[in-house]
């Protein structure tokens, strides 16, 4: 008798050593890092150091947020950190472009992840792509742009995506001659650019665009920067009068756009590693989605002119769907548009 209550103590003291921590010990005292894909100041970066400020406080034991910017290669170097090198333990997230989506789906070889298996979490807006000229170049709409015959260089992060692609489109519908100048780590890097005259112009979201390039649209008429189109009609007074690109594209090149423009409804994807055990994944979007409706949030981004209209994972693997079952005659229009593919002779 007394062998068997020995042996079913250390057989139950066996299990309770290997029994799983509860989340709020697994969290308490640790920190969760939040890895951002591209250089400080960008709209990447100043959406995730906002919903840092208040992730913790849902997460039981309530970790401390650390921020780490690991720009390079469009954000294809924290994309695939997150794939295949972070621990799966629901500490560490990561945010990127979903343009690595996009350039999965063109069959890019270059971009060794598979978006399929990552967890998402959400997004904190769906994004309306625009385009800008700065002052300086003589340039300020579009119109301009066509009668100048001028090359025009557009400045662009090393994948493509929102910095590189949408002008493409007003090339083979115009004429155009806009040129991207790829290569910078972030949008900070290419208002950088923009100002010192090193390029013309730039791509990129306005919901980043109005924030983090403030200084450029508010700068002196000779020095600012001028959005000239952009992809669907807001009230906001800054743009709400420029062309769309609806307004300009037709017939396959518009459908085409119209694709490729799907992955803005996503736009800065935050992901955890795959394998992450599912109950952490559901502490962390529960807690990402709690952010997104905690009134303190909602007035400090609505100050600093942020946009927020949550994505759920859910609405994210419905884009991913989307992306990723584009009809074939539009896939390979866009893979030869966006250089992926060759041309038939």
């Amino acid at each position: 008798m007394f062998r068997r209550i020995v042996f079913l103590a250390a057989l139950l003291a066996l299990v309770l050593g290997h029994a799983p921590a509860s989340a709020e010990d697994f969290y308490k005292d640790k920190t969760l890092r939040m890895l951002v894909g591209f250089s400080p100041g960008g709209g990447y970066d100043t959406y995730t150091r906002y919903i840092a400020r208040y992730i913790g406080k849902y997460i039981p034991g309530n970790p401390t947020p650390v921020v780490q910017n690991m720009p390079g290669a469009g954000s294809l170097i924290t994309a695939n950190y997150i794939f295949k090198r972070a621990k799966p333990d629901g500490r560490t997230m990561g945010v990127w472009s979903p343009a690595l989506i996009f350039a999965k789906a063109m069959g890019d070889k270059k971009v060794p992840i598979e978006p399929a298996e990552y967890e998402y979490i959400g997004t904190p807006t769906s994004d309306t792509v625009t385009c800008s000229l700065m002052a300086a170049s003589g340039l300020k709409t579009l119109d301009d742009v066509v009668k100048s015959g001028k090359v025009v260089t557009m400045g662009g992060t090393r994948a493509p995506g929102n910095t590189t692609d949408p002008f493409l489109f007003l090339n083979r519908e115009l004429g155009t001659k806009f040129k991207a100048i790829p290569g910078y780590g972030g949008t900070a890097k290419i208002r950088l650019a923009m100002e010192s005259g090193e390029v013309d112009g730039a791509c990129w979201t306005w919901e980043s665009k109005r924030v983090t390039a403030r200084g450029l649209l508010d700068a002196p008429p000779d020095k600012r920067m001028i959005p000239f189109i952009i992809a669907k009609r807001l009230d906001d007074p800054e743009v709400k009068d420029i062309p769309l690109f609806s307004d300009v594209l037709k017939g396959e090149n518009l459908a085409a756009f119209n694709a490729w423009n799907g992955q803005n409804k996503i736009t800065r994807v935050y992901t955890l590693p795959p394998g992450t055990p599912k109950d952490r994944v559901a502490i962390i979007r529960k807690a990402y989605k709690a952010v997104m409706g905690d009134p303190a949030f909602l007035a400090e981004t609505k100050k600093a002119k942020l946009n927020i209209a949550y994505v759920s994972p859910q609405d994210i693997a419905k884009a991913l769907q989307s992306i990723n079952n584009m009809p074939p005659k539009i896939k390979e229009y866009l893979q030869i548009l966006t250089g992926f593919k060759k041309p038939k002779a």
